[in-house]
Parts: C-alpha cells; structure tokens; sequence
C-alpha cells in the first residue's frame, strides 16, 4: 500500500508532538463516575490522577509519561465490559478499577485476553482473583477475610442476639454477607431472617416489619451505603432498635446524609484508616488544600497506580505481563497505605480489616471511627 508523502511542515508538527504522545503509558481508570455510586467513584478517579500527576513529576515511568483515559461503568457489569473494549481500542496498558466486584470480574477476562493489567482498589470479592488470570490484583482485602472479621464480632458481642442478615443480591453484597453468615454460624450463631433485597428500591417497610416481628436485635447487611442508609432510617421510624453492621461498601460520608441520625451506632468493617498513615500525610493534606477529602478508596487508588509504576520500574519495561510477573516476584512495594505485597493469585498479603462505629465527632458531624 502507498501513503502520501507528507508536506515538511505536516512532517515536522508530528515529530514534534509524537515525541510525547507516542511515549505516553495510558491508564484506564474505570469507576462508577455518575449514577448512585459516583461517590466512590470520585475516590478511586482522584486517587489515580493525582498518582500520575505526581508520577509524572518525578519523570514518568522509565521515562515515559502516564496518560489518564476515563471510562464510566455506572456499576453495571454490561456497561463495565463495554468500558474494558473502550480501553482496549484507547490502547490501555493497566486499568485501575473496577469499583463493584460484580464489574471487576468480567472486565478483567477482557483486560486479560487483551494483554492489560488491572488492579482494583476495592472489589473485595474472592472469585476476582481465584480464577488464575495473569492479570488481576487488588490494593483491598477479600471478603472471607472481611466476613471472618464481622461473623466473629457478631458471635463475640451480639452472642443472644436475633440475628438478620440481609444482602443486595449483587455480586460483592450477597458475597460479604454469605461469607459474614458462614463465620457466624461456624462459631454457632444462627440467623433467625436471611433476605435478599433489590438494588433500587426505596421501600423496605415490609422487611422492617419483619424483622421487627422477629424480635431482631442486630442486622448485618451485605450492600452499598446507597440502601443501607435508607433501610437504617426507616428501622429507626418504625422503632426497631437493632445496630445495622456492614463492611466496606459503605465507607461514604454519604452513607450520614441518607440514613440521619439513624446511623449513629452503626458498625462497620473496613482496613485501618489510611489517612492517619504516617506514609500519607503529605499527600492526604495536598487532597485537603483542594476541598476533596481522600476518604476510602481514595489512597487505594493511589497505592494501586505506585505499585504498578515502581514494579515497571523494577522489571525494567513497562510491559503488562512482565510488570505483573514482577509485582508477584519483588515487594513488598512502599505506598502511602503500608508496604504491600502480593501472592501468586494477585491478594495483598496482608489481610488487615478491624472494626469501625459510626457516631459524631468532634466537629458534630457522623462520620466512622476506628473502634
């Protein structure tokens, strides 16, 4: 095939900006921008960009820069696939995301079949890396590590207590509470309710009834802050008084806004904060100065685009398969939430989820607390 010469002028402008353009390492970062999640959303975008953007400050990846590519999955796992075949013709390298576990999984087959490495700062569900795809990793823990946490308090603290576990039916909801239940029963605390609720819904009066009936004294619920926040308010309006436990689906001061003071005294599981890491003090003040508070996946976000870059760095290319050899094979990797290291499935090896409350702080706002 012949192509048309180009004039020297044409010639010249290419050269010129193909000197940056063509180096460019582009990195998807795919999330749930708008849509009921967007708050976490929002968490892993400005985590990674502002990770590239302080990269690139200290000259890149072996040399080459970090180019950010957005792509918006609204948490659906259809719209998350759609957003993986967007990345691959965009010719992304390494994804940072998905948010839902329920997105993360049948994104990352497309990512795996088409030579990209994905690291998911939050989607906690066991299938994600027990697959034995090359190419999947996460910043967070698993959700049997984290239903260990939150079965064993169950059994611990609320020993006489009904019990109702509830679920999203989602992917990473149903998952947490089904492996919160298996913990609690292994330790002989039987739930006397097990429902299913839909994402979506605003109306939970009749599961509050239910539950209320029962004589529930403490409900666990596998689910996004989203319901959790409606299904706490509307227990408080029709007098059951039982804390609600969850995990890390509702790490969102959003999560105070929807449930008002019905969330006082909720119970949470989540890794230790990593904003009081010694580690993230700088970066957590540069995220303050612009108004935005790295709450969450925020930091995780970061950690997931340092380690890529600093184990590129250490294999010496920034090739996706030999950089996932290497994040395997080197570590721990220092990042602003604790050094982190990796086994054969891609898991971080250091499972580290405590127990939370929600309450007012000191400035008489709800917000989480370490307990």
């Amino acid at each position: 095939m012949k192509y048309p010469l180009l004039s020297g002028i044409a010639f010249s402008a290419i050269v010129a900006m193909g000197g940056s353009a063509w180096a460019d390492v582009v990195v998807g970062v795919g999330a749930p921008l708008t849509g009921p999640n967007a708050a976490f959303g929002a968490q892993i975008q400005k985590g990674a960009e502002q990770a590239a953007a302080d990269i690139n400050a200290a000259g890149g990846i072996n040399g080459e820069k970090i180019k950010i590519v957005l792509g918006d999955d609204v948490s659906d796992p259809k719209q998350g696939v759609s957003v993986a075949n967007k990345f691959v013709a965009d010719g992304v390298k390494f994804v940072v995301g998905h948010f839902n576990s329920s997105v993360s999984i049948p994104a990352a087959e497309v990512y795996a079949e088409n030579g990209i490495l994905q690291v998911t700062p939050s989607s906690t569900n066991p299938k994600y890396t027990e697959r034995g795809l090359w190419n999947t990793f996460r910043t967070c823990g698993r959700d049997d590590q984290q239903g260990e946490v939150a079965g064993k308090y169950i059994a611990e603290k609320f020993k006489s207590a009904k019990v109702a576990v509830v679920h999203d039916k989602t992917t990473y909801g149903q998952g947490l509470a089904d492996e919160t239940k298996k913990a609690m029963n292994k330790l002989g605390v039987k739930e006397v309710i097990y429902e299913g609720i839909t994402v979506g819904d605003k109306d939970f009066s009749a599961l509050v009834s239910k539950m209320k009936a029962a004589g529930v004294g403490v409900v666990y619920y596998g689910g996004l802050h989203t319901e959790a926040g409606l299904l706490m308010r509307q227990m408080a309006d029709q007098g059951l008084k039982a804390p609600l436990m969850s995990g890390d689906g509702i790490t969102s001061n959003e999560l105070a806004s929807i449930a008002g003071d019905a969330v006082n005294g909720t119970l949470m599981t989540f890794p230790p904060d990593p904003r009081t890491n010694p580690n993230a003090k700088d970066l957590v003040e540069k995220f303050r100065k612009t108004g935005f508070e790295p709450e969450a996946y925020t930091l995780y976000s970061y950690a997931a685009l340092q380690i890529i870059a600093d184990a590129a760095k250490a294999a010496k290319t920034n090739d996706p398969q030999k950089v996932a050899e290497t994040m395997k094979s080197k570590g721990p990797f220092k990042t602003v939430i604790g050094d982190i290291g990796f086994d054969k499935k891609g898991d971080i090896t250091r499972p580290d989820y405590v127990m939370y409350e929600w309450k007012k702080g000191p400035d008489g706002k709800y917000s989480y607390f370490q307990m």
